[in-house]
């Protein structure tokens, strides 16, 4: 490339785009991290006692096997048995899959909830597009400020629960949304038409 200004303004921009995607990498790889990280070395050593379990496994065998574990939060301490559903129904492919459910402990918890209650279902089970949009729904309001302690997650879990119990079916993953909009709505906080909650 020859060096003058056409070369020089080239090297720039070149430069500018590896940065870009630099940028878009790391907050790819961070996913949607919505929480304080739960401590690396808890991770580890979770990794390490799943080593004598035989994968694919069972979250009741997960528990059964490592449910004393203690994970730390800057906002608590969970034991796995906390995060992790006691079922047949759910299934870990691997100790890394453990992990990162683990890794977002509000909510996991608020999962762990949902999925055993389905356990009353004769269709039992949460899976695929469904759960991805109740995990997302809970991501969302862990990451909104104005909703103080997380209560929206605890409020949201109570209300799928309740129309699992009432209905004998799992709510819809828009009616979910809509109901997490209306919490945050009255509790102050706007939700726009363009974000997740903005159904």
């Amino acid at each position: 490339m020859p060096d003058n200004r056409e070369g020089r303004d080239k090297q720039a921009h070149d430069e500018e785009n590896r940065q870009r995607m630099r940028a878009i990498l790391e907050e790819l790889e961070r996913g949607d991290e919505t929480e304080p990280p739960v401590e690396e070395r808890d991770l580890d050593v979770l990794e390490e006692e799943l080593e004598t379990v035989e994968f694919p496994a069972t979250g009741l065998e997960v528990v059964e096997a490592v449910g004393y574990h203690e994970v730390e939060t800057p906002e608590g301490s969970y034991d796995v048995a906390e995060l992790v559903p006691s079922t047949e129904e759910e299934t870990f492919d691997s100790p890394a899959a453990v992990r990162m459910r683990v890794q977002r402990p509000t909510v996991a918890a608020a999962m762990k909830r949902v999925v055993e209650a389905t356990g009353t279902l004769d269709d039992a089970g949460v899976w695929g597009s469904q759960r991805e949009a109740y995990e997302r729904t809970f991501r969302e309001l862990k990451a909104i400020d104005a909703v103080d302690d997380d209560e929206g997650i605890g409020v949201m879990a109570d209300w799928i629960v309740e129309r699992i119990e009432e209905k004998g079916k799992l709510p819809g993953s828009r009616d979910v949304r809509r109901q997490a909009a209306k919490y945050c709505r009255q509790n102050g906080y706007e939700v726009r038409n363009d974000e997740w909650l903005g159904v």
